[in-house]
Formats: structure tokens, sequence, C-alpha cells
């Protein structure tokens, strides 16, 4: 939590130390940028979402319709925060637009972020101390059967704040095409090539979620307790016919979460954070694959999880240091019924330090800092302990009133997910088999990343270099056993690198009604093992514009989704092109229509190739519910008596990972 002197106090920084971009109201800081959203681009967002799809932040696409953001990239995961804490969809569906400050985009997270987190984008607001705010966020697809509905409501009184917040999200796509073929070599000299094509295919969901929440903060404290809850009310469903065979699955997951946090300001810009959260996760999931005979089994799954995190922070004149550690540990029962029949049970433990500092010396600023992390594993006979260092180190310097560079280096370790490292076989059709892989380990991952960029009150524009190297890397690999092939990971003797170059361009055409934004990059990925040499070269980019006329708001997004290589997978996240039309009827009431790939009637949804010496597959699925895919979205809001004080946080920090191993 900043308090109003930490507010003013960061603001005095900025202002004497930072290059502000007045026409884009843009920050360039060391890890990342602070925005400054335009008067427009707030009066025309109805929620989170719609504010972050305005920024066009690079490397990620925000979808408002599907309340998504997206890592157009395979460098890590994407963490939404509001005042520094994990914000749920929930969060950014009710996010009071007025009070939002600014928005932190940190592309270059320190060790403070933890492991496998590539972008944050921490949304600043301010603390209503008064009043009290309720409203509903309708969104229906007018092409299909889709919706995500939310209502909720706030209300101040003293020191404290009370909240609810209920949501109900349905799908129904009955439209989706896949195809895949598929050369096996049985033995040298001798193929057998299989095409799988579906002829009927269907997905449905409905599901709901209500959290509490309740705050006591003052000026300088803060105590926030949510306690959240998600159940489907009927299980998910996948049915996929083929000619000869019929594919199904579905899943039923209930998961309630308690969040606790404090945070407390000392005198000398001293703070103390504490974050800890309790996760419980029950899933009774059932999956049949009936390619070449009948193959069906269920789990039933447990997780219970606990996490917690202690930060303190000195906010000196010449630098800032963090300090800080996080402890978790994770219990999981999963026990599969009938041809999966096994029962898995893991405990897992993980203990993290870290230390940072960051700050300036003349024109140079820097961020530097250490992780240290020890996991250990255990099921059946098998456990391990792993002890993993992260080093990070960031400089930046101006070479120019309007040019400057900076350079990243970090080493850090990659862990796989927990349903990989389970001893659980999945079959995933006649001739292929998913199996888990207890003995997979933590690997090395070198990262170097130059940045030139150059800023003007109407242009922003960036150069980036980046070059990733993992060492010993979890790779997948097909192996042959009577003439049945089983896909799983190792990684010993494993290469896989890349490197990219991307210019992202951002141009004020008409100062606060009309911008256009430009990026495009060349990626080449190499993946090298002892079985296979495997490179690939693409092209990944896109182009947004914004038009703000009067209650008018209109944008145009599109780009060519992500081109990638892992391991033997080549892939291909589809290309995404959305047009967006708000109207402010009333001053809290707005509508938009999203038209999502319009002038096409059956988009891709995914693409993907396997490489294996054993297999070549190609293998796509289209969805003709989101070609031509219209949406309607309805905002209601109303406040009374609202006064802000100083910065709040939200909390949404929770566990989703049940370690159930599925097939594709």
């Amino acid at each position: 939590m900043l308090t109003a002197s930490m507010m003013a106090f960061a603001q005095k920084e900025v202002e004497l130390q930072e290059v502000t971009v007045q026409g884009s109201k843009v920050v360039q800081r060391v890890d990342g940028q602070t925005i400054h959203p335009t008067r427009q681009q707030l009066e025309s967002s109805t929620n989170g979402y719609s504010l972050l799809s305005k920024l066009t932040l690079p490397h990620l696409r925000v979808d408002p319709v599907m309340h998504s953001v997206t890592a157009l990239s395979n460098l890590g995961s994407v963490q939404v925060r509001i005042n520094d804490i994990a914000a749920s969809k929930e969060d950014l569906l009710a996010l009071d637009i007025k009070a939002v400050q600014h928005i932190d985009y940190i592309d270059n997270p320190g060790v403070r972020y933890g492991e496998g987190v590539a972008y944050v984008i921490n949304i600043i607001v301010k603390n209503p101390v008064s009043g009290y705010n309720i409203g509903a966020d309708l969104t229906n697809t007018l092409t299909s059967v889709n919706g995500d509905e939310s209502v909720y409501g706030k209300i101040n009184y003293g020191k404290s704040e009370f909240g609810v917040n209920y949501s109900l999200g349905y799908q129904n796509f009955e439209g989706t095409e896949y195809e895949e073929k598929t050369t096996y070599e049985l033995e040298p000299g001798t193929e057998y090539n299989v095409l799988r094509q579906q002829l009927e295919g269907q997905n449905k969901s409905l599901d709901h979620k209500i959290q509490l929440t309740y705050s006591l903060s003052d000026s300088n404290y803060v105590f926030q307790s949510k306690l959240s809850a998600h159940r489907d009310i009927q299980p998910e469903r996948s049915l996929a016919k083929f000619e000869t065979y019929e594919d199904h699955s579905s899943s039923r997951t209930s998961s309630p979460v308690l969040d606790l946090y404090f945070h407390r300001d000392f005198k000398r810009h001293q703070s103390l954070t504490a974050n800890a959260v309790g996760t419980y996760i029950h899933t009774d999931s059932y999956s049949e694959h009936n390619e070449g005979g009948n193959y069906a089994y269920n789990v039933i799954g447990k997780t219970y999880s606990l996490w917690t995190e202690a930060i303190y922070e000195n906010r000196l004149k010449p630098f800032t240091i963090s300090l800080g550690t996080q402890y978790g540990q994770k219990y999981i029962d999963n026990v599969y019924f009938g041809d999966a029949n096994a029962s898995n049970s893991m405990r897992s433990s993980m203990m993290y330090f870290f230390g940072q500092l960051k700050g300036r010396l003349g024109k140079f600023g820097y961020m530097g800092g250490l992780g240290m992390s020890t996991r250990y594993y255990r099921q059946a006979n098998w456990n391990d302990r792993f002890l993993l260092f992260r080093p990070k180190m960031t400089l930046a310097y101006p070479l120019a009133k309007h040019l400057k560079v900076k350079y990243d280096f970090e080493v850090s370790q990659h862990v796989s997910q927990i349903a990989l490292v389970s001893d659980v076989c999945i079959k995933q059709n006649a001739m292929e088999t998913l199996v888990g892989n207890p003995e997979i380990m933590p690997n090395r991952v070198t990262s170097h990343d130059l940045r030139l960029t150059y800023s003007t009150p109407k242009i922003m524009s960036e150069l980036q270099g980046y070059w990733r190297l993992n060492a010993n890397c979890n790779m997948e690999k097909y192996t042959r056993q009577d003439e049945h092939f089983y896909q799983t990971q190792t990684n010993a003797g494993n290469e896989c690198s890349f490197f990219f170059i991307q210019s992202y361009n951002r141009w004020e055409v008409i100062s606060e009604h009309l911008s256009a934004t430009v990026y495009g990059g060349i990626y080449r990925f190499f993946n090298f093992t002892d079985d296979y040499r495997h490179t690939y070269t693409a092209f990944n980019g896109g182009a947004n514009i914004e038009a703000y006329l009067g209650k008018w708001t209109l944008t145009a997004y599109a780009d060519n989704g992500w081109n990638f290589m892992e391991g033997e997978h080549r892939g291909h996240q589809p290309a995404a092109w959305y047009l967006t039309a708000s109207y402010q009827m009333k001053k809290n009431i707005t509508l938009s229509l999203y038209a999502q790939h319009p002038f096409c009637s059956n988009p891709l949804r995914h693409k993907t190739e396997v490489l294996s010496r054993y297999i070549h597959k190609e293998a796509s699925q289209h969805s003709r519910d989101l070609g031509n895919m219209l949406t309607l979205n309805f905002t209601w809001r109303f406040s009374s008596g609202r006064k802000y004080r100083e910065i709040q946080r939200t909390m949404n920090h929770r566990d989703t990972e049940t370690g159930i191993l599925q097939s594709e």
C-alpha cells in the first residue's frame, strides 16, 4: 500500500528523475512504463479490461469480450494487479474507473514478483473513504450463446469498506471443427496414416462466483480480508464426434479461497506487508476417448494449499531496498478410476527469499536483485529437493533528450507444472499415450534484453532485441514401443533458445482524439536434443487505432497471433481482429458493441504441428461461433457521496493448479 506521503515522494521522484511524454502521458522507468490514461480513455472505458485494451500494451493482447489478458510470447505469465495485489476478473469488472490514477506496466519484473512472471500490469487507484458504489457489467454475445454477467456493490463507513460481487458466466459453442493428419512410423520404412476429422463438436459451461470483502484502513495501515467461492453450476462439457467414434469429457470444480492481507507504513519511508492465502479445490471429472475401443476414466481430485508472503521496503532518497520471503505448502490427492486407474498423492513446499535494490546513480538508473528458493516434492517412493537462484540486473541510461537505452540480464529457473511431474499415464487416442515424468528437473534460463526507446510528446518508438537460452530444459519427447507412441517430457542434455528483434511504435495523430499503434518483430527458435534439431523463423505483429468522437469511441485492433516452436511442437496462436464502438448514453450508462473476426465465418482457433522422428502431425481447430461474432456490453454504475483519500490494495492471490494430468 502507498500512503499519501509515499505517493508524494513517488511523484517527486518521477518529476525529477524520469522523462515524461506529455502527449501520450507515458513515463519511462527502469522496469517498464507508468501510463497516465487520458481523460477520453477513462471516460470511454466501462471496466478494467476496456481500459487496458485502449492502452495497447506491448507483447499483450487484451480481449474485452472474453475478459482475458494474453501474453503474445512464451516469456512467462501475466499478472494483473490493483495497487500491487493480484486482481481477479471480478475486481477488473468492478473497477472504479474514476479512481484510477495511473497504470504501471512492468515488462521487466524484478525478483519481487517471484518466478515465471514476464509482465505485470499494476493499476493504481485511489481509496474511497465515504459513500457507496453499485453497478452492473453485462456482456452477452448476439451471434452465439456466450455471456458474462456481473453485479457488485461497495459501501464505505468511516475507516471500513464492505463489498460484495456476484458473477455468472455461461457458454455453449457448437460450431467447433477439428482436423488432424498424422503419420506414424511403426518401424523403419513402414508408415501408418490417420485422418481424424471431427464431424460435430460442442463446448459448454455454466458457473458462478461470489466474493465478499472487508477492509479497514487509515492513513498508515490497511487490513483487508476476502472470502470468495467459485462453483460450476453444471459440469463443463466437451463433445467431439468423429466418423466412427466419439470423445466426451466433463468436469465440475468448486473452490473456496480465503485471503488475508495487512500493510503498515512506518516513519522514514519504511513499510511492511504481509499476505496469507488458503485455497481448497475439489474436482470431479470424466473423460472418454473411444478411438480403437472404449477408454474412459474418472478423476476425483482434492487440492489444499497455503501461500504466505512478507515484504519489508525502505524508500531511501538515492535508492529503494526491498527484502522479502514467500512460503507455500501444497497437498494434492488425485484418484483416477477406470481405464486410467491410479492414485496420485503429492506434497510440495516452496520457500523463496529475495532482496532488491532500485535507484539512480547520476544519469544511470539501475535495479539489481537476487532471489533464492528451495522446493520440495514427494509422491509415492519418489522425493527430491531443489535449490534455485535468480540473479537479475537492469541498467538504463539517457543517450539524449528523447533517447534512452536499457539493458537487462537475468538467470532464473523454470519449474514444470505439477501435473507433468506426476506418475500417471493418460491415453489420448488409439496410438498415443501421455505419460508424466516424476524425474523432471528444473532448468536454468538465461536471458538478455536490450532496448532503445525514443519518446516525444507525439511519438513513442522502441526497438528491442531479446535472447533467451534454456539449458537442460524440459522438452517433450515421443518414444515408440510395440507400435504405440508415448509422449513425455525429459530434460537430459536438451537446449532450447530463441531470439527476436521487435519494434513497437505509438503515434498521437491528433492529441486526445486519434492515436495509432503498430508493432512487429522477427523471431528465431532453436530446439536441440539427442533425438532432433528443429529451427523455426516467424513474424509476429499487430496494429491498433483509437478514435474519440464526443460520446462515441471507435477502436480497431488486429494481430497475426503468436507463431513459435518449442520442443517438437510448432504452434500458431491464431490471428485476431476486433472492431469496437462505444456510446455513453448517460453519465453512468454505456453501451458497447464488439465485432470479433468480422468477414470471417469460421476463424482458426488453434493450429499445431508435431515434428517427431516417429510422428508427424498437423492439427487445426476452427470455431464458427467466433466468426462474425457480435457482442453487446451494457454497463451501469451509480455512486453517491464518494470521497477519496489514499491508495488501497485489492487482493486475489489464489491457487488454480489441481495437478490433474489430462489429455489434450
